[in-house]
């Protein structure tokens, strides 16, 4: 069995990458770096998301392709779907698993996730979509961090009784690696916690891991799109801004057992002070 990761070094690519190695796997690690070392990997190729050309012959004859779209303008996120979904088509790999990394995978937003699971339905090869709510990982940026460990508070985006259905990456690639082992399993597969938990839920887990107090902070988006421009750039952390603010209107960000890994692959996610060990912090 052979599987192309799309990131392979990257925050969501490179804990598959590490899962199926373990599982003793054959990984295409996809980079933008013809001489990147991917540990694990048995082949690195460079084949970025703007020439479809390299997409499909890094896809052709694969078991499995893992895909999720980079955090950058929302343009360019809806040309690289595109190029990904010409590719598959052409290609026809056995088994594309996509990460929606939480952007909206509903037809009706009309957004880049939702052309490419679309488009990747309209293929006909055998497709499983990984729904993940919102990231542990975003926790561990130097704002949000720094400011746990140096005055007990965990500022965040969202309102303090706004459950969410968190999943880390490490969780995502549990899904990933076993989505490949069972292509009976198509559609939706929401990943992350369930019962969903609240901004407090979230403080009182890092202060047990911590040993120390910390209380929820909610902030703005804008308060978190100036803190994240600077590591991913003013457009991308504009669109993430916009996506807080939207969410703000919703009544919770939590999956539904039905669709949950849970349910569907026996993959309960970590807890938030299980992930908060496994992350060595």
């Amino acid at each position: 069995m052979t599987y192309v990761i799309h990131g392979a070094t990257g925050a969501q690519g490179a804990p598959v990458v590490a899962a199926l190695a373990a599982a003793g796997q054959s990984v295409t690690a996809l980079t933008r770096h013809a001489d990147a070392v991917v540990a694990g990997a048995q082949r690195v190729v460079a084949a970025d998301y703007d020439s479809t050309e390299k997409l499909t012959e890094a896809y052709r004859g694969a078991d499995g392709v893992f895909v999720h779209l980079p955090v950058v303008a929302e343009e360019d996120r809806r040309a690289y779907a595109r190029n990904i979904v010409a590719a598959v088509r052409a290609a026809r790999p056995s088994r594309v698993v996509f990460s929606t990394s939480g952007a909206p995978a509903d037809p009706g937003t009309g957004g880049a996730a939702a052309a490419l699971a679309g488009g990747l339905a309209e293929t006909g090869v055998s497709l499983a979509v990984i729904t993940p709510t919102l990231y542990l990982e975003n926790l561990l940026m130097p704002y949000v961090l720094d400011t746990v460990r140096e005055r007990g508070a965990l500022p965040y985006p969202i309102r303090a009784d706004f459950p969410v259905s968190w999943a880390s990456h490490l969780d995502i690639a549990d899904a990933v690696v076993a989505l490949f082992d069972r292509p009976d399993i198509t559609g939706v597969v929401s990943v992350g916690q369930y019962p969903a938990i609240t901004g407090p839920d979230l403080a009182a887990a890092f202060g047990a891991h911590f040993g120390k107090d910390v209380v929820f902070e909610q902030i703005t988006p804008e308060q978190f799109r100036s803190s994240v421009a600077p590591l991913i750039g003013e457009g991308p952390a504009a669109d993430v801004a916009g996506a807080y603010a939207a969410m703000s209107a919703l009544e919770d960000r939590s999956i539904t057992p039905e669709s949950s890994a849970q349910k569907l692959l026996g993959i309960t996610p970590r807890t938030t002070g299980q992930w908060l060990t496994d992350a060595g912090l």
